[in-house]
């Protein structure tokens, strides 16, 4: 019996001991945040430091000469000499000089810290940015990524500059209470214990409610960003048009509400049982405030003390209780502000993949493309995507992809382009593994249209330019692109031709079809002249028969020293690449030219038919 409680004593004192580690280590973040806010800005930082120097000392230092020019102003009316009335009107002079050097101080405070929060808000939201795009595309897949990237960005361009603040508070105030302390030990040692005893209580509220306030932040992420997304819904003109049509709007302000008032009454719970734990525990405060007011006036009645020691005393020991409750504060509010940086940097600290490659060329040009049993599933999926997938693409030949939805054509496309890596097998470009190529080099070698690709609120020769970012603002190159795109009439009919605002989100924006939408996207997979490889997924799924044929009249010559890869449900187009590639359930079942598919009257053949027969 005595052993098992030992065992539970032993337990429940090692589990004790790792929460105070734990809570110990939250601590950590704060010489991060410091460094974070001078890289920022160091002189701003430093001026920083020097005025928070400044409002710690002087405090005491002004409460101590104001007791010396309350006994010179009873010396002076006393003695009524000259001399006494010169010393109290120095005291007071000097007095008035250290009162504008703390308002100057506490003044450069707030103007660093306003220019610093601005700066640091840019700095935190860059490093998020910045690190999302080094993350491979895998992670933009995951919703627990998401709810890290939100809760990595709430309040993280403020935390920061909070911590430091403290910090700078904390040694501030720890300045002010050792002058107090010691101006205060001249009348008792036990105002010093009563000083700093009444003030713990609060801190320890304080402390337990932030770390329940931190939990339910930490919990809610994926219900904050279900907001989110309800807020662009009703609010986004690209979704306007269904949500008026189908009538969704009351439905979706329901459910918005409805979250809304769920956080609300987590918030308002924790909020009251904070609010009144702080004022119960702050009476403490008060209390002894008004027992040390008592003891020091009952003091100067007996004439212990001046008149001028007890208007110091009765200063410094309200001061003091407010610097030692700002420094508990303070600590409770870095541990705070240290919860919410374990985010930002758990965010910014997630694992990078290895940078595979540095290749800038291969060993046989005149290989092309290869594909070797290649087979791949998604992260946290047991379904096969692509299964023993092989073709060779020599230069210069045009394949075209055909399948069902769901078959694999556009994962084909993403392992190609190295958003993601196959699970077995390997790709093989001019004889070199794909694994082996620097990732820029083969990126730039490949031009890529996706059937979902983005419609940027740019202007016309910005949406076709992004195609090479390296000759996005080249206007000689936009209009080559969008000549091989079919893009040029209507481009030359708008208001302003290749400067003219797209979309409805700023100012003058001109709305295009989607077919035209879908000329723009084709010009911007032509902008890569130098690419020895253009992909396209779905290039003409919103053009109309005509437009679809004069796209593929020109495809051929636009294409004619490239390889190509062609994704279509169309036969009339699909049928003028030099091979096909028929892919099922993410494997290839067949695989030749048009004719020798016909000939041998498989699911090609069967589909051409089936489409053919519905033209005549």
């Amino acid at each position: 019996m005595a052993r098992r409680y030992i065992r539970r004593w032993q337990r429940a004192g090692r589990g004790q001991w790792q929460n105070l580690q734990s809570s110990l280590g939250i601590y950590q973040y704060c010489g991060r945040a410091i460094q974070l806010v001078w890289q920022t800005h160091s002189q701003l930082t430093l001026l920083l430091a020097v005025c928070t120097l400044i409002a710690g000392l002087l405090p005491g230092a002004i409460a101590y000469f104001g007791k010396l020019i309350v006994d010179g102003v009873i010396q002076a009316a006393e003695s009524g000499t000259t001399a006494d009335r010169n010393q109290a009107l120095l005291y007071l002079a000097i007095e008035a000089m250290l009162v504008m050097l703390l308002a100057g101080a506490r003044q450069g405070l707030n103007l660093c810290t306003s220019l610093l929060r601005a700066l640091l808000a840019q700095k935190v939201n860059l490093l998020i940015l910045e690190k999302a795009q080094l993350l491979p595309l895998t992670y933009f897949e995951d919703s627990e990524f998401y709810d890290k990237m939100s809760r990595a960005r709430r309040e993280a361009s403020s935390r920061p500059l909070s911590m430091v603040n403290r910090t700078f508070g904390l040694i501030q105030n720890t300045l002010s209470l050792l002058t107090y302390s010691g101006l205060l030990l001249q009348f008792s040692g036990w105002a010093v214990v009563l000083l700093l005893g009444a003030t713990i209580p609060v801190f320890v509220a304080e402390t337990r409610f932030a770390g329940q306030a931190f939990r339910l932040f930490r919990w809610r992420s994926p219900e904050t960003r279900q907001q989110n997304y309800l807020e662009v819904l009703l609010g986004r003109e690209d979704y306007a048009k269904e949500v008026k049509l189908f009538q969704l709007g009351p439905m979706l302000l329901q459910r918005y509400q409805a979250i809304f008032d769920r956080l609300y009454s987590e918030d308002r719970n924790l909020t009251v049982r904070r609010s009144g734990w702080t004022y119960g525990l702050g009476l403490l405060s008060t209390a002894a405030f008004y027992g040390a007011y008592g003891w020091i006036v009952l003091a100067a009645i007996s004439r212990r003390i001046s008149l001028g020691e007890l208007t110091m005393y009765l200063t410094v020991f309200r001061q003091g209780q407010n610097a030692f409750s700002a420094i508990l504060t303070a600590i409770g509010g870095m541990y705070e502000d240290g919860l919410y940086l374990s985010n930002l940097y758990e965010f910014l600290e997630q694992p990078m993949p290895q940078t595979m490659g540095a290749a800038r060329s291969g060993p046989d040009p005149t290989d092309g493309l290869r594909f070797e049993h290649v087979s791949f599933k998604y992260p946290g999926s047991n379904r096969v995507a692509l299964s023993d997938v092989s073709f060779h693409l020599k230069p210069r030949q045009k394949l075209a992809i055909v399948g069902e939805n769901g078959s694999g054509k556009t994962t084909l496309i993403k392992l190609l382009t190295r958003l993601y890596t196959p699970t077995e097998g390997r790709i093989w470009l001019d004889g070199r593994d794909l694994n082996e190529w620097d990732i820029d080099v083969l990126r730039r070698r490949i031009g890529v249209i996706f059937q979902d690709f983005v419609r940027y609120q740019f202007k016309v020769g910005e949406n076709i330019g992004v195609g090479d970012v390296q000759r996005l603002e080249q206007e000689a190159q936009w209009a080559i692109a969008a000549q091989k795109g079919t893009a040029t009439p209507f481009i030359e009919s708008l208001p302003e031709g290749f400067q003219t605002q797209l979309g409805r989100w700023f100012k003058g924006g001109q709305e295009l079809s989607g077919g035209q939408w879908q000329k723009v996207a084709l010009s911007r997979a032509f902008m890569r002249a130098d690419a020895d490889l253009l992909v396209l997924d779905e290039p003409t799924s919103a053009m109309d028969a005509e437009a679809e044929a004069n796209i593929f009249d020109q495809f051929r010559q636009a294409t004619e020293h490239q390889m190509a890869i062609l994704i279509s449900h169309r036969f009339s187009t699909v049928r003028r690449a030099d091979v096909i590639l028929v892919l099922s359930a993410g494997q290839v079942i067949e695989y030749g030219t048009h004719e020798a598919l016909l000939a041998r009257n498989g699911r090609y053949a069967r589909l051409f038919q089936m489409q053919a027969a519905g033209y005549q």
